[in-house]
């Protein structure tokens, strides 16, 4: 399968009287975004703002982020099975507006949504201080059950980032990047002395707001299964939860996947990457044997040399993490683990909730725990009392008077992804 990106670089966005490319501007006709938004079910009303890096602006409560792209030559738009009909993705040409993220914010039904602070301090810990962000603030109607709310914002999100991605159709790129992986066999078969290794990514899957979606699949109803890498870089992969905000796989970070791009870039040079096992997170003991059993069973199957292993979430999930490790080092295969942090505010407590003497290789991205000081914002897109209700945030985090604010890396959007999106360190135990 062959997957070429075709990335329109993005300079700036503004509002004007259509949609269209002003050399490197994104123009948006705000009117037409919001009627489009507006027809979602379940949707009442839609408020759609810019925020740009530099800006002194804060972004509270953050719920997905979205990259808007064009399949060229496709009549599939959309994400499949979910806004638009189940068919494979992953080869083709798709058009990119880089530099252009969609921020969805709007009431909290969970407590596990975030922040993105554009400037200062805030603006370190998160990749999307960098992206022009066109933040789309969704008020569902009233009386709906929190799964029907969260799914009326879901789709709003992804159905702005069609409606932008639109504006690439006719538009010249900038820069090319090529995906380029055939079957097992014949890659086996071009390379044969090359290690073959395969990506076990695990996926939040934990019902009550926290779940994703694999062709429009609730992941928690499924077994682990193989993916080839560009489907999930194709827009396959789409997040549907509400899990601490520092370590939420965003669907921008699903499209973006980096865990899948660097091993892409070595493959057929260090590396024969076979291809993606996706794992659900269960909450009962039988559901983690039988996930963490099977994911082992696939990677052995495919004959993997060495597996990278990445968490979504922490605490509970650790459990599966060092579980599926262990069983793959049973089996003979070497395997390397993708995990952030929760060591307390001092950083001196236990990091991880369950430990295997297999897991010796690990990647850290960071205390979800440490906490930081956001200065006082010129122009807050949403409420900034709601940190109080997020997770790495407290009652009183939010000074009314001064502005200022504090929380924990836990309140940050990808501060601490374990997809390798965004802050990495490498620790051997």
């Amino acid at each position: 399968m062959r997957l070429e990106w075709q990335k329109i670089s993005i300079d700036d966005v503004k509002f004007g009287d259509q949609l269209e490319l002003q050399g490197k501007t994104l123009v948006i006709n705000k009117d037409e975004l919001i009627k489009e938004l507006e027809e979602v079910p379940n949707v009442k009303s839609i408020t759609v703002d810019l925020a740009k890096p530099g800006e002194k602006t804060r972004i509270i409560p953050v719920k997905d982020v979205i990259e808007p792209r064009y399949r060229v030559e496709k009549d599939n738009q959309g994400f499949p099975g979910v806004t638009s009909d189940v068919e494979p993705v992953g080869e083709g040409e798709v058009k990119i507006l880089d530099g252009v993220a969609v921020v969805t914010i709007g009431d909290i039904v969970g407590f596990q949504e975030g922040v993105i602070d554009m400037w200062g301090e805030g603006a370190k810990w998160t990749p999307f201080s960098k992206t022009l962000n066109v933040v789309v603030d969704i008020t569902p109607v009233e009386g709906l059950e929190p799964h029907e709310h969260e799914t009326a914002c879901r789709i709003v999100g992804l159905k702005a980032a069609e409606f932008l991605g639109k504006a690439a159709k006719d538009a010249k790129f900038d820069e090319v990047e090529v995906f380029d992986i055939d079957n097992m066999a014949k890659e086996t078969e071009k390379y044969p002395d090359l290690p073959k290794v395969v990506y076990v990514e695990m996926l939040i899957t934990q019902g009550l707001l926290h779940d994703s979606y694999i062709y429009g699949h609730d992941a928690k109803t499924m077994l682990p299964t193989m993916l080839h890498p560009n489907e999930e870089l194709d827009g396959a992969v789409v997040s549907g939860n509400c899990v601490a905000a520092c370590d939420k796989i965003t669907t921008y970070q699903h499209q973006n996947n980096n865990v899948i791009r660097e091993l892409h870039k070595i493959h057929g040079k260090e590396i024969n990457f076979l291809g993606c096992v996706m794992v659900p997170e269960n909450t009962t003991l039988d559901g983690k044997f039988r996930a963490c059993d099977q994911a082992a069973n696939l990677c052995y199957l495919v004959g993997a040399d060495a597996v990278i292993i990445s968490e979504e979430g922490y605490g509970n999930p650790d459990s599966d993490l060092v579980m599926i490790c262990s069983r793959v080092e049973q089996k003979g295969i070497k395997s390397v683990l993708i995990t952030d942090e929760c060591s307390g505010n001092d950083g001196m407590s236990q990091p991880l909730t369950d430990t295997a003497q297999e897991a010796v290789a690990v990647v850290s991205t960071g205390n979800v725990s440490h906490i930081i000081e956001l200065e006082k914002a010129d122009v807050v897109l949403g409420d900034p009392e709601a940190i109080a209700n997020l997770a790495g945030g407290w009652a009183g985090a939010y000074d009314a008077e001064t502005g200022k604010m504090q929380c924990e890396l836990n309140a940050v959007i990808g501060s601490t992804s374990e997809i390798g999106y965004h802050n990495a360190t490498v620790e051997l135990y």
